[in-house]
């Protein structure tokens, strides 16, 4: 067995893994900002990875701007485009608390950001100035859908999940851990570990990482010290006809996020 590390540098089993749901999570989207917002077509995605929402999307006729910090996400994704729908498509590498080009500014009709990416922004100075940065690219009906696992603090268990996809003759299996929250520490620890078996081919990459910790008043608190208030929730079953009580504490949880009133937009 060959040992590696750091899942990021590995797209294509990254995206076995997270690309299962792509035409369902694009489907909700799209409508979510029919309903609530703008319903355009300008779309942007923090932390794109590989480009599995942005191939949809472009697909649909959608105009899309991307960003990630890893290069071989973007190299990926990039690939994975073809000229015509690389032309709807403009991607850079950038930070998510840096993101906000002048020409963007008021432009975009819809953001998201939806496998807990946004959790490894590790302090509130960080997360604020992701927000406050996607919240200025926005039109002023424009809506940002960011989901995240919010973190039950009286857990006194480990937290496990495990999947098994197929990619070409491989089987990839992902087993994830986080540990136990620290709310002083506003951290848990993760550890994933993806195993690839296939033809000749037996690897084990493994990556260890701390995640910032939200329950739901923490995260209501940091979305008002951003200028955003919570048009709507869903869970992570992407549907748009069963949204969830805005008090709803339940861990997986998308917020429909757009600016509020009077909000500044610096």
């Amino acid at each position: 067995m060959q040992r590696l590390s750091e899942w990021y540098d590995h797209p294509e089993y990254y995206e076995a893994i997270f690309g299962t749901d792509t035409a369902r999570e694009m489907d909700f989207l799209l409508e979510v900002s029919r309903r609530h917002g703008t319903g355009g077509s300008l779309l942007l995605e923090p932390a794109c990875g590989a480009g599995r929402l942005v191939e949809e999307a472009t697909r649909r006729g959608c105009q899309v701007v991307g960003y990630d910090l890893s290069e071989k996400m973007l190299a990926h994704a990039r690939a994975r485009l073809s000229p015509a729908l690389r032309r709807r498509a403009r991607l850079h590498v950038s930070r998510m608390e840096d993101f906000c080009p002048p020409e963007l500014v008021g432009q975009v009709d819809l953001a998201f950001n939806l496998v807990s990416t946004f959790r490894y922004l590790d302090s509130e100075q960080a997360a604020l100035a992701h927000l406050r940065s996607t919240r200025r690219l926005l039109k002023p009906d424009g809506l940002y859908v960011l989901g995240f696992h919010l973190t039950e603090y009286a857990r006194q268990h480990v937290e496990r999940e495990r999947w098994v996809e197929r990619l070409g003759e491989d089987t990839v299996v992902c087993n994830t851990r986080e540990g136990l929250p620290d709310r002083k520490q506003r951290r848990s620890s993760m550890r994933n570990r993806l195993r690839i078996t296939g033809p000749g081919k037996d690897l084990l990459i493994e990556t260890e990482w701390y995640f910032r910790t939200y329950d739901l008043a923490q995260a209501r608190r940091l979305f008002r010290a951003a200028g955003w208030e919570i048009l709507a929730v869903y869970d992570f079953d992407y549907q748009v006809d069963e949204p969830k009580p805005r008090a709803d504490d339940r861990l997986d949880t998308l917020f429909v996020l757009h600016q509020g009133t009077g909000a500044p937009r610096g």
